[in-house]
């Protein structure tokens, strides 16, 4: 015998019943179509167009002109080019060494917090700890002005008698990358501490006794214990580190504003990633085409990186290992 078809007042009654579970999910799910799929079509069909401070309603309107801004970003503006491929190669070298150096340093950190005969745990880890409680903004801000021309520090060093003249810590851009690089590790470093201490405190000491039996020195078993355990389990942390870093908006732009301005760079500065170019283009140049065009960009990199590393990842492919 057939099951009679429910009616729609049941079937509204079952949403607030048996199907709570995907009344609940209605929200989050606008919430994800109107604050992100909704902006990421509008980018990507405004990637398109000339919608730029030329082209605005009501005086011009903007066209479809096809993928004109792809042409200009890669080969037809050479000046543009240019700029793209630097400020690219420049995010990816800051993302890798900010993501690395936060991480080695922060678990070399808390293996040395962690290891037996050190006194004050405790007192370190929150020492440590106060580093994070400032806000992240406030930090990058006072750095930011201590250390400018005739900022507080330049003017100590030349007081002290240890420089003639003020040292270009953000206004000459190679010292202004390895500046922003420093900071990241001033603000990041005591929370990959705190990450690994956690994770470093869940490793079995009876690994180590064994290892010890076995004749394994402190490196060995570092190599072969503690390193791929940790790979294991942060591997998650690392490419979301990695793909925060490549879109890491606050420490360039709070620290330099991405600069200093150069002439051979199109509308950006010597520490700009694609990220703070993008925000320029749009704020400061309202060049919307152009920007969403390296928007898009941005998004294809960080999205095939994400997917690729994660899928090929031991926390993936070897999670019944560590079970």
């Amino acid at each position: 015998e057939g099951k009679k078809p429910s009616s729609f007042v049941q079937d509204v009654k079952d949403l607030f019943d048996k199907n709570f579970h995907k009344t609940l999910l209605t929200l989050p799910l606008i919430g994800v179509v109107i604050t992100v799929i909704m902006p990421l079509i509008f980018m990507i069909l405004m990637a398109f167009t000339n919608f730029d401070k030329l082209h605005q309603p009501p005086g011009k309107l903007f066209t479809w002109v096809g993928f004109e801004n792809f042409k200009n970003l890669f080969w037809n503006n050479p000046k543009m080019s240019q700029t793209f491929v630097k400020i690219l190669i420049w995010t990816f070298i800051w993302a890798v060494i900010a993501t690395f150096s936060n991480y080695i340093l922060g678990m070399i950190l808390a293996i040395i917090i962690n290891k037996k005969g050190i006194k004050f745990k405790g007192l370190w880890r929150t020492i440590f700890v106060l580093t994070i409680a400032v806000p992240q903004f406030v930090t990058l801000l006072l750095m930011a002005r201590m250390f400018q021309d005739l900022g507080p520090i330049n003017v100590l060093l030349q007081q002290l008698g240890l420089t003639d003249e003020a040292i270009k810590f953000v206004t000459n851009g190679r010292n202004a990358r390895i500046f922003v690089l420093i900071v990241n590790m001033w603000v990041g470093i005591p929370y990959t501490m705190l990450i690994t201490s956690g994770i470093l405190m869940n490793i079995p000491e009876d690994l180590y006794e064994s290892a010890k039996i076995d004749g394994a020195g402190p490196v060995t078993a570092f190599m072969k214990i503690t390193l791929p355990y940790m790979l294991f389990v942060t591997t998650p942390y690392l490419i979301t580190q990695f793909v925060g870093n490549l879109n890491n908006f606050n420490v360039i732009y709070l620290l330099t504003g991405g600069g200093p301005n150069s002439l051979n760079y199109f509308q950006a500065g010597e520490t700009d990633l694609l990220v703070t170019w993008l925000y320029k283009l749009t704020v400061n140049e309202q060049n919307y085409s152009l920007a969403s065009t390296i928007a898009i960009i941005v998004f294809v990199i960080s999205a095939t990186f994400s997917l690729i590393a994660y899928n090929r990842s031991a926390s993936v492919k070897k999670e019944d290992t560590f079970q």
